[in-house]
């Protein structure tokens, strides 16, 4: 007969700041993961999830100043490299004319924080294609697009309003856009993979190293802090949240309906403390911390791995030992950690 005889609970309590890196894209443009299992989601210890891109201000718009061949730039925030960068406005922006009648400009923020036009190939019509002759130029991956200019005629002219080009997510490169979900842990067929974000979308290929050419997305930071763990001293009757089904019908003529709804139920474990008052389990009630179950204390693996709000209501009996039922309240079931 199985038991859990020697089985213990390990609660999150301590985190190690990881301060701002590059995520790795896992080649689908949208799943982008730091080289850490689990983030924390204690309060005062959450991800900061930053991409590179604009976050306020930067319209292009007509030169005021009426000269030919320019653009304004206003004032801009955005992010690079996690950094919050504020950029002065620009007026009168260089946007040198074509000779072959056609040419894409994209106007771009470097890792200097400076307002630079980049210059794609010239042709004869416009392509919509990125690195395409008449199409937009691949930026560094270190640059940030915040509008494109489309020029059809070399001949010097004041740069028009339907000229500039400041679509979100087509011309401009937001850091909120699109948005994404944050992944604090990813366990796939029972194996433990690394935290990240997972996008609502695929991230466009619009940048590249100069030579050779080497389409990417925009670069994706994190801020995050890994979760240390300690045991639960004296601990019993582990719960894991998990998903549970039930059924209901109603008779109506000559047959039955059924349907079938599904919830989500509370986790929970008892806990025997010393006192009940400076327990360091008691710390973290109320916060959103990461727990684990080994039903054999001996092993690494197999354990339970879930992440909730730790909820603890005491007993201090006369004659018995000082306990806590404790409740995990967690947004998603449990997952199984094989290897």
């Amino acid at each position: 007969m199985s038991t859990a005889e020697n089985a213990k609970v390990q609660y999150e309590s301590g985190q190690d700041l990881v301060s701002f890196v590059a995520l790795t894209d896992q080649g689908d443009h949208k799943d982008f993961r730091s080289a850490d299992s689990l983030w924390s989601n204690k309060s005062g210890y959450e991800p900061d999830v930053k991409p590179n891109g604009l976050a306020t201000g930067g319209a292009v718009g007509v030169a005021a100043s009426g000269s030919s061949d320019v653009v304004d730039v206003a004032a801009l925030t955005c992010y690079l490299a996690g950094v919050l960068t504020s950029v002065g406005a620009e007026a009168d922006l260089a946007i040198a004319r074509p000779t072959a009648t056609h040419v894409k400009y994209s106007i771009t923020v470097n890792a200097a924080g400076e307002i630079v036009a980049v210059k794609g190939e010239e042709h004869t019509v416009f392509s919509t294609t990125r690195g395409a002759v008449g199409g937009p130029p691949y930026i560094l991956p270190t640059s940030i697009e915040i509008a494109q200019v489309w020029l059809s005629s070399d001949a010097s002219a004041d740069i028009t309003a339907d000229e500039i080009k400041q679509v979100i997510g087509t011309h401009c490169e937001r850091y909120d856009y699109p948005t994404w979900e944050e992944k604090r842990s990813n366990v796939e067929g029972g194996i433990l993979g690394n935290a990240g974000v997972l996008f609502a979308s695929a991230l466009p290929l619009i940048h590249s190293i100069a030579s050779p050419e080497t389409p990417v997305p925009k670069a994706v930071y994190a801020q995050y802090y890994e979760p240390d763990f300690s045991d639960v001293p004296k601990s019993d009757a582990f719960v894991p949240p998990e998903t549970t089904y039930s059924v209901s019908s109603k008779q109506i003529y000559g047959q039955t309906l059924g349907s079938s709804s599904a919830a989500l139920n509370q986790g929970s474990f008892t806990a025997y403390l010393n006192d009940g008052i400076a327990d360091g389990l008691l710390a973290g009630k109320g916060q959103n911390l990461w727990f684990k179950f080994f039903q054999n204390r001996l092993n690494s693996t197999p354990y339970i791995l879930t992440q909730g709000i730790l909820g603890i209501s005491r007993t201090f009996p006369a004659g018995d030992q000082i306990s806590a039922n404790c409740t995990i309240s967690s947004e998603t079931a449990a997952d199984e950690v094989v290897g």
